[in-house]
């Protein structure tokens, strides 16, 4: 297979890689560091990823980032800058990448733990990753000639601990080669509109 792998440079994207490397064709992307250079938040940005990239049979995507700040804290802008990067950027690269993507390919997006286990400092991200959740869930009974679509939603990564660990007391951490197997399972499954909880 070829594979858009957006979001490639972070942690969870070079464990997805090295997961992915061997058997298929990877076409790497990220804000840097990467074949290719996009930002998820400008719609311009992800239709040049597309028009450089070509037809592939699978887009992976470990990319997004959200605000962590205490509820009283949080700002209008702190939701819309969430929002447009982890959520919509996400929602953007299937829209508009259904026509760069095989009758038959799949999208696998990223959420996380805190759709379904919130933490202080974390409603931003609790928001997005709920939304990604619905949003896959929706998606897959709608994306045409058979087309899938799922999510990974892990826990704090073992290789993050040292930097968020102390958001996450009592979370059990898991290494990133084990939720990158979640998205071997997306890519190469024949499953749709599944969220794949790791740890």
């Amino acid at each position: 297979m070829r594979i858009l792998l957006v979001g490639a440079s972070g942690t969870l994207g070079s464990a997805v890689h090295a997961a992915l490397r061997d058997r298929h064709e990877v076409v790497t992307a990220s804000r840097t560091g990467a074949d290719h250079s996009v930002d998820i938040t400008d719609v311009a940005s992800i239709d040049a990823l597309y028009r450089a990239v070509g037809r592939v049979d699978a887009v992976v995507s470990t990319a997004g980032a959200v605000p962590f700040r205490p509820l009283t804290e949080l700002t209008h802008e702190d939701f819309r800058a969430g929002t447009a990067d982890k959520l919509l950027g996400q929602v953007e690269l299937v829209r508009r990448g259904v026509a760069a993507v095989t009758p038959g390919g799949s999208f696998t997006l990223v959420s996380g733990v805190l759709a379904h286990d919130p933490i202080r400092t974390g409603a931003v991200a609790s928001l997005v990753n709920g939304a990604l959740d619905a949003f896959v869930v929706a998606a897959a009974i709608e994306l045409p000639e058979g087309r899938r679509i799922n999510a990974v939603s892990p826990t704090v990564l073992t290789e993050s601990v040292e930097r968020y660990g102390d958001f996450f007391p009592g979370f059990e951490p898991v290494p990133a080669r084990r939720a990158a197997l979640a998205y071997v399972k997306s890519v190469e499954g024949a499953q749709t509109g599944q969220v794949y909880r790791v740890g």
